[in-house]
């Protein structure tokens, strides 16, 4: 999920078209989009939009951010949510493995209700100081939990930490992804506001796939590209990753546990991570011929 489509709740003619770009994923915001007066308006939106024919056969991930535990609107929300169409629900403002798993026991019990078969996925919110300080607990809380993502207004702004501060970015985007790879999750950065400086945007998001992000959240739809390209594996990386998939799948049928490619030592954590690459480029369409 390299990019992920921010579509306000009370937008729902937004809902298809989001999903007929180039977004890896679009995630509809019941939260901070949707005002609370028309909080009700906007899950009923969403449900006729969850059963319609439009939410399926797109190929893309559907997200719902919901409201927080904290709020009078949580447990309608995952009502309105617990359908097929849905894959992924976003907890806002996880501060303990005890929310996940409040969450996780709501979605059972709709998913039950609706006749939903497949398991809905919990994306855990990191956008608070607890928060970060439980995020490895918040990851590992729930078989659920498909990763952590920033959320560095609500945790920064709080605290007079500039957004602009590059040094603070880095180490709370190391934190995160760190906290997330103890649990074996895959971690996704957080907004960008200002959608008239895409250069920040792509400096942010270099950063974060340098230090392993798997995707940035996009809240309009010219930051879809920015995301896209960001996290896409470059030519010479996929090519390096096939020669080491290669070699490697070669060294274990012949018993060997580590070998040199192009020079550089290569065993299990680099095979992994170049099998890794080899699968996104191939879901990508971007592997060359000899390697398909």
């Amino acid at each position: 999920m390299r990019s992920k489509l921010f579509v306000p709740g009370a937008r729902p003619e937004l809902f298809a078209k989001a999903l007929a770009g180039d977004t890896d994923a679009i995630s509809i915001d019941l939260e901070d989009a949707v005002l609370e007066e028309r909080k009700d308006e906007a899950r009923e939106a969403l449900c006729r939009f969850l059963r319609s024919d439009q939410a399926s056969g797109h190929g893309k991930t559907i997200i719902v951010r919901i409201n927080g535990l904290q709020t009078p609107h949580f447990e309608r929300d995952i009502e309105a949510c617990a359908w097929p169409a849905v894959d992924v629900i976003n907890l806002p403002k996880a501060e303990s493995a005890d929310d996940v798993r409040r969450t996780a026991q709501a979605l059972a019990r709709w998913e039950e209700a609706h006749g939903c078969a497949r398991t809905i996925g919990i994306l855990a919110n990191i956008e608070s100081p607890r928060g970060l300080r439980l995020a490895a607990e918040i990851a590992c809380a729930d078989a659920r939990v498909v990763g952590l993502q920033l959320g560095f207004a609500d945790l920064l702004e709080p605290l007079g930490i500039a957004r602009d501060n590059p040094a603070a970015i880095q180490q709370l985007q190391l934190a995160v992804r760190l906290a997330a790879g103890e649990a074996g999750l895959p971690a996704l950065d957080s907004a960008y506001a200002n959608v008239r400086d895409p250069e920040g945007y792509r400096a942010e998001a270099a950063q974060a796939r340098r230090l392993g992000f798997m995707g940035k959240t996009c809240i309009h739809p010219s930051q879809v590209a920015l995301a896209n390209e960001s996290f896409r594996p470059s030519d010479d990386e996929i090519a390096r990753a096939v020669r080491v998939a290669d070699a490697w799948e070669t060294a274990q049928r012949e018993g060997t546990g580590a070998l040199l490619v192009d020079g550089r030592m290569i065993d299990i954590p680099f095979a992994l991570r170049a099998q890794s690459i080899v699968a996104m480029a191939r879901q990508l369409g971007l592997l060359p011929a000899a390697a398909l």
